[in-house]
């Protein structure tokens, strides 16, 4: 649309151009001259207006188109931030998950280690006690006997 308007808006230049030759070499316009360069002159002027007028939508148009681009852009990137963020998620849960299950099975095998030693202790005790019972026994029987003065 714009071009047709320039190339219209150079031919009337041209036009123009040829009627003022023309004026210059007569000394008197006819009235047909000068009523076609008044015709060219609002025709120019109301075309320039055309020009603007198209140049205006065509600017609209691309200011539109960038809007949109970059409204789709931004949809784009907060999907891919979601779906990065849900794999980030899923990842720690995963880890998480693991750990607890690592530390649980300790817990269980901890508990078994602990027990098995408490009864490592608890024999130990038992067999150091029969075997020094009889002494203490003896020591205790000779301090109840015996009177101090």
């Amino acid at each position: 649309m714009g071009t047709d308007l320039t190339s219209e808006i150079l031919l009337l230049k041209f036009t123009a151009n040829q009627i003022l030759i023309s004026l210059s070499l007569n000394s008197k316009p006819s009235l047909w001259q000068i009523a076609l360069l008044q015709s060219m002159a609002a025709s120019t002027s109301h075309n320039g207006i055309q020009l603007l007028l198209a140049a205006e939508q065509e600017a609209q148009h691309i200011v539109n188109t960038a809007r949109t681009a970059k409204q789709a852009r931004l949809k784009q990137a907060k999907e891919e931030a979601e779906k990065e963020i849900a794999g980030f998620r899923a990842q720690m849960e995963a880890e998480f998950q693991r750990k607890l299950a690592e530390s649980s099975g300790d817990s269980g095998a901890n508990v078994k280690r602990l027990e098995q030693e408490t009864e490592a202790k608890i024999e130990h005790l038992k067999t150091e006690a029969s075997r020094i019972s009889p002494e203490i026994v003896s020591l205790l029987i000779k301090h109840v006997t015996t009177v101090k003065y």
